[in-house]
């Protein structure tokens, strides 16, 4: 089985969740544990003022744990997605404190490790373009063991209607996607996990052989004319398509007639094919 990451599928719960989300419809967030509950709510004391349309930064280290969450101003131009962060920020920051508190709660008392939990999300901008803005985040943990891990997520904004998307919204399903882009991606990937390991990739593991999925692969919809989506980044985490000791790995392709036709017709309009 490959490795979870630490608190990074709370995150992907939401922000990589399939539909489209609007942040005024969201449910509250759970209640956290008391411990947990005042953690958070210390934190939220010391952080800075939030001012409209700006980017922003919270970091907060307590005796138990470290936490970093930042978007960029563009993302806190739109009300509808600074708020879905805001709420993401609180989230999160919420269940690090409950699972940092039950951990020194259940830690062995022969453990004498200074240890902090950690969780650090950093928003940034792929591509703004006049009817969408597509976001990346890059997630760090930590949760006591080894080494700590780290991932991606991204999101869709549409500023037609307001809403949050996933990129595989913008598409037919997974199957029809996979099935225009499968070939090329795995043959890019295939590419650099051989330079890489310094030999043919071993399609007889069925591990780290194998090509990933689409449902184990962060999708990035980007722009190089900034006027529609005319590229896309494929990304595998640590354990999705090689040992953690490779690192993760992105594959960039060109949008082409087959990922073209592949696209839900009300947001053809949203893309072009990459001319080089």
């Amino acid at each position: 089985m490959r490795a979870k990451l630490f608190l990074i599928p709370l995150l992907l719960s939401s922000a990589a969740c399939q539909g489209s989300v609007d942040a005024r419809e969201q449910a509250p967030a759970a209640t956290p544990a008391p411990a947990a509950a005042a953690a958070a709510a210390a934190t939220s004391r010391a952080d800075p003022p939030v001012a409209a349309g700006e980017a922003r930064t919270v970091r907060q280290e307590t005796g138990s744990y470290v936490f970093d969450y930042s978007y960029p101003a563009q993302a806190a131009r739109h009300p509808v997605l600074a708020a879905y962060l805001e709420k993401e920020l609180a989230t999160s920051r919420a269940a690090l404190a409950r699972e940092a508190d039950q951990f020194l709660r259940n830690r062995d008392p022969q453990d004498t490790r200074a240890v902090k939990y950690s969780l650090g999300t950093g928003w940034s901008v792929v591509t703004d373009l006049p009817g969408w803005l597509s976001l990346s985040a890059q997630i760090s943990s930590y949760s006591g063991g080894a080494h700590g891990n780290h991932g991606m997520a991204t999101l869709l904004y549409d500023k037609s209607d307001g809403e949050i998307r996933q990129p595989l919204d913008l598409f037919k399903g997974r199957a029809a996607l996979w099935q225009a882009i499968e070939t090329r991606f795995c043959a890019a990937l295939d590419k650099q996990r051989e330079e890489r390991r310094g030999e043919p990739v071993d399609k007889g593991d069925d591990l780290f052989g194998v090509c990933p999925g689409l449902d184990e692969l962060v999708l990035l919809l980007g722009s190089s004319n900034r006027q529609s989506f005319d590229r896309m980044t494929l990304y595998a985490g640590p354990y999705v398509a090689g040992p953690y000791a490779e690192g993760d790995y992105e594959v960039d392709l060109d949008i082409d007639a087959a990922v073209l036709a592949a696209v839900r017709p009300e947001y053809a309009e949203a893309f072009s094919a990459r001319r080089r």
